[in-house]
């Protein structure tokens, strides 16, 4: 293999990103769930496709390709309104006027995340198709990309979303930390008395990795945008013109690419990973990822090593507390 260190970063972020799963599924936040989901999916997709394409450039997967590059495209919205969810939520709880949530309010916000988190990326996956020019694109070492035909229609449908959600959610996190300033002597107590799972710990978290996710995501999504821009958009001219050989599939071996190609190629693989590794960081090593931690150690020295209660007991189920 080529590049041994792609699929194994790929699988790697893929494990580590359904580390803080067990706890946010109990306090039923879908913008992180999403995060999770989505983050999950492609880099699976990635690292099987690594795989499969590594020092070739074939095409054995045609269905697993149409699929996979439609929800490569769906992620690239879906992790900007995950985040956009996250910081909006923040916003909410630590509002002034905010009423007391009941759990009519949980479910009617948990369904509406639900839809702007899974739903929106549907129908972006589904306008992809009005700037696809062909069918997808296969190059060497990372498998099946999606196809854009880059004119001014292909900015606006792909690459421009992402970027006006970075800005709504970053005004989401300014008015959730602002929110926080106000009453930050009081913070606690103005979240219990929402009704809120969250702690003042949690809450700031949660915003440094919405913030953090955002900022990354952003920058790199500012990158493509300016690599397809400087060297020039193509003409819109009709759609029978744009879709007029939609069902070639372009083959792109490493040895006819540019060296600053195959770079960008790599920063922009590398975003994904990256981005469960920083979700990971975290809530990989919170208090609450602690005590789960010491729960398994516990079952495990309970049920495998078969350790009596007491000896559990007496080695402690928690790991150390940072310092």
């Amino acid at each position: 293999m080529q590049y041994p260190s792609l699929p194994a970063g790929a699988f790697l972020a893929a494990a580590l990103v359904l580390v803080p799963l067990p706890w946010h599924w109990q306090a039923r936040n879908i913008g992180t769930l999403s995060i999770i989901a989505w983050l999950f999916i492609v880099n699976i997709i990635y690292a099987i496709n690594t795989i499969v394409w590594d020092a070739n450039v074939n095409n054995p997967a045609p269905l697993w390709c149409d699929i996979t590059t439609k929800l490569i495209i769906g992620a690239n919205t879906a992790l900007p309104l995950a985040t956009m969810c996250v910081c909006k939520h923040l916003a909410l709880v630590s509002s002034k006027r905010v009423a007391r949530l009941d759990r009519d309010d949980k479910r009617r916000r948990m369904i509406f995340d639900a839809v702007i988190c899974f739903g929106i990326p549907l129908i972006f996956m589904a306008l992809h198709y009005i700037v696809q020019g062909h069918r997808y694109d296969i190059v060497e070492n990372f498998g099946c990309q999606p196809a854009t035909y880059f004119s001014t229609e292909g900015i606006i449908i792909v690459l421009l979303p992402p970027l006006v959600l970075a800005t709504a959610t970053l005004m989401y996190a300014a008015l959730a930390l602002y929110n926080f300033a106000c009453r930050r002597m009081d913070f606690a107590a103005h979240l219990q008395n929402a009704n809120s799972v969250l702690t003042t710990h949690r809450y700031l978290r949660l915003m440094a990795m919405a913030v953090t996710e955002i900022v990354w995501g952003t920058s790199l999504t500012a990158f493509n945008l300016y690599n397809n821009i400087h060297v020039g958009l193509r003409p819109w001219i009709s759609w029978q013109n744009v879709h007029s050989d939609w069902l070639r599939v372009d083959l792109f071996a490493f040895i006819e690419l540019s060296p600053s190609f195959i770079r960008s190629m790599f920063l922009l693989w590398w975003a994904m990973p990256a981005s469960a590794y920083i979700f990971f960081l975290f809530f990989g090593f919170s208090e609450d990822a602690r005590k789960e931690y010491g729960k398994i150690i516990k079952a495990f020295r309970k049920h495998v090593l078969r350790q009596s209660n007491k000896d559990v007991s007496f080695h402690g189920s928690n790991l150390p507390s940072a310092r």
